[in-house]
């Protein structure tokens, strides 16, 4: 069962290749090993491994895939259900009760992102630094704050900048769809 607007084919096209592919194959190149080459000074491994913990309380592919997985389930709940009803595509915006419930289930995609779109931006920021400053002295008493090298940081902005974008699209793209379905419910009970 495909979206019963245009606008929601469109999202799930962009949603389904263009975000996946962005996250699971730039994704992997940009943070795949940021542990690895996550250095402190002094570069001690147990260190590295605090101060990473630290500065990535969540790796960003962790985040941005359950990101996903959550935005999925609305629409997959609703397309489950219309499969089990055999209710097909034109039927969808026809009867007012299956127009509600996937009104519904496009609010509760936007409620999602602007979620993530706020929990990343207090996680992830906008932006990263060349340089952390770890607060270490939990870890021993000899080190109190020191300096941590973030590799790569200036492809990890830009793709982070591409993250929200692809956000902000998801949003409007959802915003628009309601204003489609709506547009042509009123449409159709002005043909009547």
């Amino acid at each position: 069962l495909r979206p019963p607007t245009v606008i929601g084919q469109f999202h799930t096209l962009f949603f389904g290749s263009v975000r996946m592919f962005f996250l699971g194959v730039l994704g992997f190149a940009v943070y795949g090993n940021e542990a690895l080459h996550f250095s402190c000074d002094p570069d001690k491994r147990e260190l590295n491994l605090f101060c990473y913990n630290q500065f990535r309380p969540i790796t960003p592919q962790v985040f941005w895939a359950l990101q996903l997985v959550t935005v999925l389930v609305p629409g997959a709940v609703f397309h489950l259900y219309a499969a089990c009803k055999n209710i097909d595509q034109e039927e969808i915006l026809q009867r007012p009760s299956y127009i509600v419930f996937y009104i519904i289930s496009v609010l509760l995609r936007i409620i999602f992102e602007v979620i993530a779109f706020w929990l990343q931006s207090h996680l992830f920021g906008f932006q990263v630094h060349s340089l952390y400053m770890c607060s270490a002295s939990a870890l021993e008493k000899t080190f109190h704050v020191t300096r941590c090298m973030v590799p790569e940081h200036f492809e990890k902005t830009i793709f982070l900048s591409a993250m929200y974008t692809f956000t902000v699209i998801t949003v409007v793209l959802c915003v628009a769809e309601i204003f489609e379905i709506l547009c042509s419910r009123l449409g159709y009970l002005t043909s009547q």
